[in-house]
């Protein structure tokens, strides 16, 4: 920026914002900047016309000293309750009209500078408070029914928060949080690094003690003849070499994680008034929200937006949201070499961050280092240097002409131009300034900088930098360290600088985020640029739900197996315990069941003696005789079964025999007694009687029918 103005007696400075995309001026904004009880005020006129510029910027300047514009500073009492009349005329507001709502704009805070030092800009002719007024009055206009819990927000008020809001919050925190961290882990992504230089690779994974695994590696190093002016012409060629390093890896995974360059970025850390979560959501909605807060040189159509609230302040009412932006064209560009390639990409972030990622991942024995840390990009295509502050990411740009960069690749131990020491000592000066800056806003020190760069002479050249920063030091970032790395990978690994890796590194590193874990964590971990990351996030969140419910199927049926195996093993042991004495219970069942088979049949003949008794009439002599006579004709060898006697004159014997000649001496016996008139054999067969389990087998059953003779 360069100074060309000073008003009111030096205390109004007024200046040139040079605002770059992809390292081209994009716009010559006048901006105006001040220092007010010790705080920096800076604004933008809108205009780069120094004429018109230049009675807007004193008219805010003179605004400020009469204090006509509220200050967000927490120990200025009018701001708060300039805040506390907003809040109390928001229903009013509400019912109002458009041009009513103007007129109640005047009370809107300006942007506190205490901590960031961010100009706003304006676009249009009128006044640097127009921003404002337009989201004053979106977030009046869209306040219908929730007023009241606005108010209260903007009073600082906790003990109002609602039970649906306390529930809500326990889920968050609780049960979101865990079931986004399951699903993120379970995600498998691999790193795609695309240079000018080489295609690079990787896919990591962690042991059952959490420390990473350099698992899959491999790169490709460009036929820069083959690689035109702007590396996005040469799709076909990138393609082939990226599916050439996934063959090389043996990597099979579909899903990338790419980035593209800083310069291909806009990133900003924006302060807004604070908002609720839906009004923000209806704010981006209708782009009024990033069309006042940041000035794009472009369409906002243009350009694939990422966002996310990194902090809220109920005491300032303000709260910090961090934009990144890149051209849709470029996102694109790099989407279509890595489909071209046959691949998938979900993720898309900004090179500086896939940095930090690697860092972040990275375990130092300096955890101050980890907290605030600074990374610096030194190569030939991006240089910048990158703060973190409590997770807020500060970039600074630094400027090399093309003739700068060969002078740096001309840098040899104990060997350098007065042209590279010049360059070497401008570039310092540039890192010195931002460091500075830093320093003096946020009152941290700063003495070591991480270095990632694919110089190969870096060491020569970072000798010539601690010269020129004596109070720095510069560390080649190792991400490497306490990484473990299989010995089919270490060999692909030289020794000295591996800064290089840090970008596959860090893209390797992330997962795809399909429940808003990383809202719960940081916001430079979530960052995808890629403008359908919101189907890709619910395609992957269905594909998670589904396996989670089948994995839940999966272990209900084996918790199931497993009751109904416990229960049999139970059952098992206690019949076990049953039949110990089995062989001894045997042996007395069968004792006892021969006894039984004796007494049964002892019964039986018993019975049959009974039945036959009953046949007889004692009374009459003829039937005793005939009983007498009977039982005398009897051969020794014969059985009786049955005796029927009809009451006069016929008398049915069944028996059995051992042979044909018992039974033939029986019926010839009965034929020469007295009483009978005729014995006769009316069938003969092998005999059914089991009583004698002895002889049942051998014997002979017969019917013989006697006929008595007339008394």
């Amino acid at each position: 920026m360069n100074l060309i103005h000073k008003k009111k007696d030096g205390r109004l400075h007024i200046y040139v914002r040079q605002d770059k995309y992809k390292g081209v001026l994009k716009s010559h904004n006048w901006v105006g900047r001040t220092y007010l009880n010790g705080l920096q005020k800076v604004v933008s006129s809108g205009t780069s016309n120094l004429d018109e510029a230049i009675p807007i910027l004193e008219k805010w300047f003179d605004m400020l000293l009469q204090e006509k514009i509220p200050d967000n500073s927490a120990n200025n009492p009018t701001h708060e309750q300039n805040i506390k009349e907003m809040s109390e005329n928001i229903n009013t507001a509400v019912s109002q009209t458009e041009n009513q709502n103007s007129a109640s704009s005047n009370t809107i805070p300006v942007e506190d500078h205490r901590k960031k030092d961010n100009s706003i800009n304006v676009t249009g002719k009128g006044t640097a408070f127009k921003m404002f007024d337009k989201i004053k009055n979106f977030k009046f206009s869209s306040l219908k029914g929730t007023s009241r819990v606005e108010d209260q927000n903007l009073s600082g008020n906790s003990d109002a928060v609602s039970t649906q809001n306390k529930i809500k919050k326990f889920y968050d925190k609780y049960f979101k949080a865990r079931v986004s961290k399951l699903s993120v882990v379970g995600e498998e992504i691999s790193g795609l690094d695309i240079t000018r230089e080489a295609i690079r690779v990787a896919q990591v994974s962690q042991d059952k003690d959490e420390n990473w695994i350099f698992d899959k590696f491999s790169y490709r190093l460009l036929d820069q003849t083959k690689i035109a002016e702007n590396i996005l012409d040469s799709k076909d060629y990138l393609a082939e070499e990226i599916s050439l390093a996934l063959a090389n890896a043996k990597i099979t995974s579909k899903n990338i994680a790419l980035s593209i360059p800083v310069t291909s970025a806009i990133i900003k850390v924006v302060t807004s008034p604070l908002m609720l979560e839906d009004e923000l959501q209806k704010a981006i909605e209708t782009d009024s929200l990033w069309e006042n807060l940041v000035q794009l040189t472009d369409n906002l159509n243009d350009y694939s937006v990422f966002h996310q609230v990194i902090n809220r302040n109920s005491k300032t009412n303000t709260m910090e949201i961090l934009f990144v932006a890149s051209k849709l064209s470029d996102v694109n560009a790099y989407s279509s070499i890595v489909k071209k390639a046959g691949l998938n990409p979900v993720i898309m972030d900004v090179r500086c961050f896939a940095l930090k990622n690697a860092h972040d991942n990275t375990k130092f024995k300096n955890n101050e280092e980890k907290i605030n840390s600074a990374i610096l990009e030194l190569g030939i295509d991006e240089n910048y240097i990158l703060i973190i502050h409590n997770n807020m990411p500060i970039i600074t740009d630094i400027f090399l002409r093309p003739q700068d960069k060969q002078h740096l690749l001309e840098i040899k131990p104990n060997q350098i131009s007065a042209e590279s020491e010049a360059v070497v000592r401008r570039h310092a000066m540039q890192i010195k300034q931002a460091i500075t800056d830093y320093e003096n806003k946020y009152e941290t020190k700063i003495n070591t900088i991480q270095v990632v760069s694919t110089l190969k002479n870096i060491d020569s050249v970072l000798n010539i930098f601690t010269k020129n920063l004596l109070t720095t030091r510069f560390v080649t970032f190792d991400p490497l360290q306490n990484v473990g790395i299989p010995s089919y990978n270490a060999e692909k690994i030289l020794e000295g600088n591996k800064s290089f890796l840090s970008p596959v590194l860090g893209l390797a590193y992330r997962k795809l985020d399909v429940f808003g874990y990383y809202k719960f964590v940081t916001a430079v971990k979530n960052i995808n640029l890629l403008p359908n990351r919101d189907a890709i996030r619910q395609q992957n969140k269905l594909k998670f739900l589904s396996g989670f419910a089948l994995k839940g199927l999966g272990v209900g049926i084996a918790a199931l197996y497993l009751i109904l195996i416990s229960f049999s093993f139970f059952q098992i042991s206690y019949y076990k315990k049953k039949l110990e004495n089995f062989d001894q219970v045997q042996t007395e069942f069968n004792k006892i069941n021969l006894q039984h088979s004796k007494l049964q049949r002892l019964s039986n003949d018993m019975k049959n003696a009974s039945r036959l008794g009953k046949l007889i009439n004692s009374n009459q002599v003829s039937s005793y005789t005939a009983l007498v006579q009977i039982s005398k004709s009897v051969p020794q060898r014969v059985q009786f079964n049955t005796l029927d006697f009809n009451g006069t004159n016929q008398i049915i014997i069944a028996g059995s025999a051992f042979a044909d000649q018992d039974i033939s001496n029986f019926v010839t016996n009965l034929n020469g007694q007295s009483s009978v008139d005729l014995a006769s054999l009316q069938n003969m067969n092998v005999s059914n009687n089991t009583n004698d389990l002895k002889s049942a087998g051998n014997k002979k059953g017969f019917t013989i029918l006697v006929k008595l003779k007339a008394s």
